[in-house]
């Protein structure tokens, strides 16, 4: 799965998806439920919950449980297939969490690509009203088996796309869930790397650069 990512360099959101970071602020421990920025055109930057609400949703905390999609049947789920025709999006990141486990516990790592560059997941999203005409748009990141570095730490990880796959995942005139499901990969090993990090990631009310230090690093 993926619980937990970071976005630090707002200003790169300019030249990577050249799209206006409007009020961003560098976020090193981005978690569920919080509002998070996604790519829904080729140059359009929206603030969406993660935590897909489905538009036919009665309670809006279904969301807590939808924070992922899986590739393998995410034409089939209820909760995705509409959004699979015509709501996907990019989550933007930098990085992202995942906890090895290892006996009884967990060891949390961050993963990012080698070249420290922008990326964006793969996602859906949806628009749900309440019966008072409130609206939240909410948004899911799409996860699938993991690529050599990740079968270490983790039996899923978050698809991260190419940029010439996002191409293809924002356009919204190709509806064949076999060409989209095509997209829905593990990102290749050899351009990503890993290293363990502190504890301090556990908790969301950590979100600071010291979540980044490798625990080999740290000096207390």
């Amino acid at each position: 799965m993926c619980g937990r990512f970071t976005l630090i360099d707002i200003d790169e959101i300019r030249e990577r998806f050249k799209a206006e970071p409007i009020d961003l602020k560098p976020n090193y421990n981005v978690a569920p439920t919080q509002e998070v920025a996604v790519i829904i055109t080729n140059d359009q930057l929206a603030m969406f919950r993660w935590g897909l609400i489905p538009f036919w949703a009665k309670d809006p905390s279904i969301g807590n449980k939808l924070i992922n999609a899986r590739a393998e049947t995410i034409d089939e789920k209820p909760s995705f297939k509409h959004s699979l025709q015509r709501k996907r999006c990019l989550v933007v990141a930098d990085g992202f969490y995942e906890w090895k486990k290892e006996g009884s516990t967990k060891r949390p790592h961050r993963i990012t690509l080698k070249s420290n560059e922008l990326f964006g997941f793969a996602g859906l999203w949806d628009m749900w009203k309440s019966p008072t005409g409130d609206v939240i748009n909410s948004c899911s990141i799409i996860t699938t088996t993991p690529n050599d570095l990740m079968v270490p730490i983790h039996n899923r990880m978050p698809v991260i796309l190419s940029r010439d796959s996002e191409l293809v995942w924002l356009d919204q005139s190709i509806v064949d869930s076999h060409i989209l499901k095509s997209l829905l990969v593990p990102y290749p090993a050899d351009l990503m790397i890993a290293y363990e990090v502190s504890s301090l990631v556990n908790s969301p009310r950590n979100n600071g650069p010291e979540c980044l230090v490798p625990v080999e690093c740290r000096l207390f």
